[in-house]
């Protein structure tokens, strides 16, 4: 009789270990059998990993042999009651056998946090692991993974896009084109967990049909006379402050403004900015004070030389903060108040409704200097970016890249032919 037993996979794994022996057993019912194994451990954690691994082995054998000629299912009458990733023609699915979506987003958030320790931004890992809970489980939670194909992940667009209504509308509130195609990164880097384990032979094709190339359009910014705008509205803000409580974080903001224009950086970068990361340096080809700074961001370490513009603010905050070495700069990003300001200046929509965040400043620091004729290979390196995507997002829309004198090019037209002959006199 077992001594000590511990249940898994929702029941369906049993791990347990008898009198007079030091190795826990295994143990599971699949296909009208019952299968015992040894795990030849003794740790408890090693065990159930072995367990685990073992289980899912003979749910994979245990399919095959029923895909086979076998009936899917023992008992036929077991269905699941139709809702999130019911078959689209009203029929309900089966029970599924083998190893789950769940199992395999199971393996895949424990993997993805452990293996990317150190390498990956914390709130990206955060964030496949948000896709998983909030919206993959729900959907794809009872589906067995050989049940998941290109039919089934068009139902989870289908789904996502209808599925919350808007409460004052009415109206289908649908996502982002960015966030579902991120649900749909998250679903692939699941499915291929489970193709590394064995799991599945083969991804599904998961290429959204009926899609058109994305139009590229340029990223909102301020223009010159609307970054001057924004920025003199925020020292006025400074001076005279709603409450006076408010005073430090509106002098602040007003640095932020300024800082941003003139670094370009983004907006968890500076987030993250510490005191030990920035110097006041002379430029050695200008000539005037300017900060370098230690960067550490979505592309790991890098550096970035910023315009003398931000020397100002920088000793501002340091002065005001009392700032240590180890202290952040400016901390959590000002959302919120730029969202007020931006809306009493009538400035959160550009011409084309793009909207206006405080990533726009770094998109404004890059259409600035695109402007002032800076060489776009600088830019790229000093804003940790490629030149392809300044060209793709920043410099198209800009009129002073295009040089007129190349474009205006006109053939010189030919002279006519009664023009080109030549008179010549009889000889006398």
């Amino acid at each position: 009789m077992p001594i000590e037993t511990h249940v898994l996979m929702d029941g369906a794994l049993h791990v347990y270990r008898r009198e007079n022996s030091r190795y826990w057993q295994c143990s599971t019912y699949l296909g009208s059998l019952n299968h015992r194994q040894t795990t030849k451990e003794v740790n408890l954690a090693a065990a159930k990993d072995f367990a685990r691994d073992w289980y899912m082995e003979r749910c994979v054998e245990d399919r095959q042999r029923r895909r086979g000629g076998a009936p899917l299912l023992d008992n036929p009458v077991q269905l699941l009651v139709a809702g999130p990733g019911a078959s689209t023609d009203g029929r309900r699915r089966r029970t599924p056998t083998g190893p789950t979506f769940g199992d395999a987003a199971n393996a895949f958030t424990s993997e993805f946090e452990v293996i990317t320790l150190g390498e990956r931004n914390a709130e990206y890992v955060k964030q496949k692991s948000d896709h998983v809970r909030v919206h993959l489980l729900p959907f794809f939670g009872k589906f067995a993974l050989g049940d998941i194909n290109a039919g089934t992940v068009q139902e989870y667009r289908v789904h996502r896009q209808t599925s919350r209504l808007d409460p004052k509308t009415g109206k289908p509130k649908k996502p982002a084109r960015a966030t579902l195609h991120g649900e749909v990164v998250t679903l692939r880097q699941v499915l291929k967990t489970a193709n590394r384990k064995g799991w599945i032979d083969a991804l599904p094709d998961m290429s959204a049909p009926y899609k058109t190339s994305g139009k590229v359009e340029h990223r909102a910014w301020f223009s010159p006379e609307e970054y001057k705008i924004l920025y003199e509205a925020t020292r006025e803000r400074a001076k005279n402050p709603p409450k006076e409580r408010w005073r430090e974080v509106c002098e602040t903001f007003h640095d932020y403004v300024l800082f941003m224009g003139n670094t370009g950086l983004r907006p968890d970068e500076s987030a993250r900015l510490q005191m030990r990361d920035v110097k006041i340096v002379q430029d050695e080809s200008t000539g005037e004070r300017i900060l370098e700074i230690e960067v550490r961001g979505k592309r790991g370490v890098g550096f970035c030389k910023s315009m003398p513009g931000a020397i100002l603010p920088f000793e501002r905050v340091r002065k005001r903060k009392q700032l240590k070495p180890t202290d952040v700069i400016f901390g959590k990003t000002p959302r919120e108040l730029m969202n007020t300001v931006l809306d009493e200046l009538n400035l959160k929509f550009d011409r084309d409704d793009h909207i206006r965040t405080c990533y726009s400043l770094r998109h404004t620091y890059i259409c600035l200097r695109l402007l002032e004729g800076a060489d776009i290979y600088q830019v790229a390196k000093n804003c940790r970016t490629s030149v392809e995507m300044i060209e793709k997002f920043y410099g198209r829309h800009l009129k002073n890249n295009i040089d007129a004198s190349a474009v205006n090019v006109r053939k010189a037209k030919p002279k006519p032919i009664a023009a080109r002959r030549k008179v010549t006199k009889p000889a006398t």
